[in-house]
Order: structure tokens, then C-alpha cells, then sequence
């Protein structure tokens, strides 16, 4: 979608400034709403894509005033509220009305390390043979879905080239609403600096985006 977490090539939002030996946490509360945000998303009540999903429609003013973990956090409390594991009132006062709602899985402190340091793979078979092969020209599609999507704004309607073939992955704009994981091939697309930011752009810079298949059409 189009919203205020997609800011590649915007301008207007001051300098990135690197925080040196930056620690994973600012404060205590920040590693909470992490440790929650796994243990909930462990439960299969959503998914990954459906936590970005949520992340990106907070309203814009809003999620450009907060912090990182805070973005989490809000979107977490509307994930909890959604899916009926708790209400709002129960949020707002920090405990519970009634019997936990059951869960499918829950997170245990016995081999959290390793089931997380194994990751949760989102690469799929191929089902089908790639549309596209290295070298070949393409356009990213100049589509604005009110939905999640993880096609950068800023490469729409853009001509590039495939540089890499990187395979079969779940689709996140189907995956983030439950409308299945519908396996997509996903391909590395290299754009020129220029054809991005026309003659403002590094003569010789090149751009790297990761592009689902169906985000591209042949140019």
C-alpha cells in the first residue's frame, strides 16, 4: 500500500544518522513488545506478512511520530483486538476480563533459542517454470494496491533489467490476509540511478530491488 513506511526516495526527512555500538534495545520495554510480538505471532493467529500489513496501515501521522517498537506494539494491539484474543477495554487496562482464548501453538522457553536461530522459511517448490531469465528487460508494474504489497513505491512503472533468478517464495500480498500462500517466483531487478531519479540520479549508480513476479511485466 501506499503508506508512511514506504519512504525510499522521498525527501524531507532529514539525514540517516547511524547510531554507533547501537544496542539491540533502547529500554526494557522495547525487548517486551518484541518477546510479545513473537510468542503472539507463534500462535499461527496471523502471520508475518499480516503483522507487516498492520504495521503499514496505521495512519501515516501516527506511525511517522512513533518509534520502532511502538509501531509493533500498536500493531500488535490491533491484531490481538481483530482476532478476538482480547478486547480493547482489556488492553486499555492491562488485564484480562474473561479465560484466555485457546491458541493453536504456544511459545515455551525450552528450545526457543534453536526453533528461532532455525528461522521460519518462506521458500517454496516451484510449481511452475520461472516467467523470466537473467538478462531480460522488464517494467515494474505501475500498480498502488490498498493492500500490502513489497514492490517499492518508487521502482513503479520503472524499467530495469533481472539480474538474479532467486526462486520460489509465499507471496506476501495474498499471504498478509489469509488468501493463501499462493507461491511466486521472486526475482533480484537492477534499475539505473537515472531511470529512478531521472538526471539527479549518480550517473553510475545502480539499484537493487527484490520483485515478485507478478509486479513485472516484459518492457
Amino acid at each position: 500500500m501506499n503508506g508512511a513506511q514506504d519512504l525510499g526516495g522521498c525527501h524531507g526527512f532529514g539525514p540517516v544518522t547511524p547510531e554507533p555500538e547501537e544496542p539491540v534495545f533502547h529500554a526494557p520495554w522495547e525487548r517486551r513488545v518484541f518477546a510479545m510480538a513473537m510468542a503472539m505471532g507463534y500462535t499461527g493467529a496471523w502471520n508475518l506478512d499480516g503483522s507487516r500489513a498492520n504495521r503499514e496501515s496505521l495512519p501515516p501521522a501516527e506511525y511517522l511520530a512513533a518509534s520502532y517498537y511502538e509501531i509493533w506494539l500498536k500493531a500488535l494491539e490491533k491484531q490481538v483486538a481483530a482476532t478476538g484474543l482480547a478486547t480493547q477495554a482489556e488492553i486499555e487496562a492491562g488485564k484480562s476480563a474473561a479465560p484466555a482464548e485457546p491458541v493453536a501453538r504456544v511459545l515455551h522457553r525450552e528450545g526457543l533459542e534453536e526453533r528461532f536461530r532455525a528461522g521460519f522459511p518462506s521458500s517454496r517448490t516451484a510449481a511452475t517454470a520461472a516467467r523470466f531469465a537473467v538478462g531480460d528487460a522488464i517494467r515494474a508494474r505501475n500498480d498502488h494496491p490498498t493492500g500490502h504489497t513489497r514492490l517499492p513505491r518508487y521502482v513503479r512503472g520503472r524499467h530495469g533489467r533481472i539480474v538474479r533468478v532467486d526462486g520460489v517464495f509465499v507471496f506476501p500480498d495474498t499471504n498478509a490476509y489469509g488468501a493463501g500462500e499462493n507461491p511466486t517466483w521472486l526475482y533480484t531487478v537492477a534499475f539505473t540511478a537515472q531511470e529512478l531519479w531521472g538526471e539527479s540520479g549518480d550517473p553510475g549508480g545502480i539499484v537493487t530491488v527484490a520483485a515478485f513476479e507478478p509486479y513485472l511485466e516484459p518492457a
